[in-house]
């Protein structure tokens, strides 16, 4: 799909989402300047939230809906680990949690930064939650990581001192139907503004990224052969940062094929637990490897078991070879850094998870820049019923 033309992928209904997903690497590159123009903005606002909030921590709820709440799942467990809980504690919670029982979620006397993530910034929800939140929360700041200037969201930022908006490359406005640029430059965005690493420390998580991405894109001809199998289930494990990044994997086949291929997500400790009993011999089972050795030899362990137990059609570690390494089918990173942090590795990790639902998606006869045949699904919800909220 890399290497056809426009007039050949424009009539497989594919140019769009195939460009977006191959241009993700320069995104990055674009995203990672952004960042370092804005970030004595970006310390100084955060430093005035902590002034603001006089001694007590600030909450930081990363929200949106589908795949941009899916980018506070992925980005949470790292920031709990490598952002600055003696100032922050972050949570993730979907806009969708936040709209329908903003009693369960909001707490009006915590200080806090609801970051709002949004390719368009004017689905029904987002707009919801930033309201609530105004409503309800006594001493609110916002961060709007949006891809679109002109969206709701960014445009009722402008002029509030108290809301900063951390606008995504023009590129990331993704035009497909499923989000896949916008995820990553947000999510990237998201641990550049919290991670507590320094400047050349990001400069080379960032560089590693990008050359993985490009690995993905040159390696190809080996997701297709996974696409080829015959299977019509698809598994995805994880842990930390890339159990929540298992959410955002199994949305693009569902997306992209138009559900005609069955997905389940879960970590690779929960796995256990009842959700293995979705696996038969007509099922792909991934897991994305933690360099964390810790963590991955709990994600080592699920793939031997399932390895073991001859239940799945293919099973297949995604990750950086380590010292502890699956012993049966690898996408393992030639590029890869050993040290690179789990938050980072998600980026190049979700390109994988892209690439074979695209391929997939051609598989099954569908278009991936347009897979919802009957239009039932949109890019932006349609059809929301917004209530108000009396407390």
């Amino acid at each position: 799909m890399f290497e056809k033309s426009v007039d050949e992928l424009t009539k497989m209904g594919a140019q769009i989402t195939t460009k977006e997903i191959k241009q993700q690497p320069e995104l990055w590159a674009e995203a990672f300047a952004n960042y370092k123009a804005k970030e004595s903005e970006i310390r100084a606002f955060l430093d005035q939230v902590v002034a603001d909030a006089a001694g007590k921590t600030v909450r930081v709820i990363f929200t949106g809906a589908g795949t941009s709440a899916y980018t506070g799942d992925t980005v949470t467990p790292y920031l709990q680990r490598h952002g600055d809980r003696s100032r922050f504690r972050f949570e993730s919670i979907a806009s969708t949690d936040l709209v329908s029982a903003p009693y369960d979620f909001f707490e009006p006397d915590t200080p806090t930064i609801l970051v709002s993530f949004a390719r368009s910034g004017n689905s029904p929800e987002s707009v919801k939650s930033v309201e609530l939140a105004e409503q309800l929360v006594k001493q609110l700041h916002q961060i709007t990581i949006t891809c679109a200037p002109d969206g709701h969201l960014a445009q009722h930022a402008e002029g509030e001192p108290s809301n900063l908006v951390l606008l995504q490359p023009a590129g990331s406005n993704d035009k497909g139907f499923a989000m896949t640029g916008s995820f990553s430059c947000m999510a990237l965005t998201a641990m550049l503004t919290f991670d507590q690493a320094s400047l050349s420390d990001k400069d080379g998580y960032v560089k590693a990224i990008i050359d993985m991405g490009h690995e993905v894109v040159s390696r190809e001809a080996e997701i297709q052969s996974l696409a080829d199998e015959d299977f019509n289930r698809i598994t995805y494990l994880g842990s930390g940062s890339l159990g929540g990044l298992t959410r955002e994997a199994q949305l693009k086949i569902l997306e992209l094929t138009a559900g005609q291929l069955a997905t389940i997500f879960d970590t690779s400790m929960g796995f256990r637990h009842g959700p293995k009993s979705f696996v038969n011999g007509k099922t792909l089972v991934f897991d994305f490897l933690s360099n964390d050795a810790y963590t991955r030899q709990y994600d080592v362990d699920v793939m031997e078991e399932i390895k073991g137990d001859d239940i799945a059609k293919r099973i297949v570690a995604i990750g950086t070879n380590q010292d502890n390494n699956f012993s049966g089918d690898n996408f393992a990173f030639k590029t890869g850094v050993k040290t690179l942090p789990e938050g980072y590795q998600a980026l190049p990790d979700v390109m994988f998870a892209q690439t074979l639902a695209l391929l997939s998606s051609i598989k099954v006869g569908n278009k991936p820049d347009t897979p919802s045949p009957t239009g039932t699904v949109n890019r932006v919800v349609k059809g929301v019923i917004l209530h108000d909220y009396e407390a």
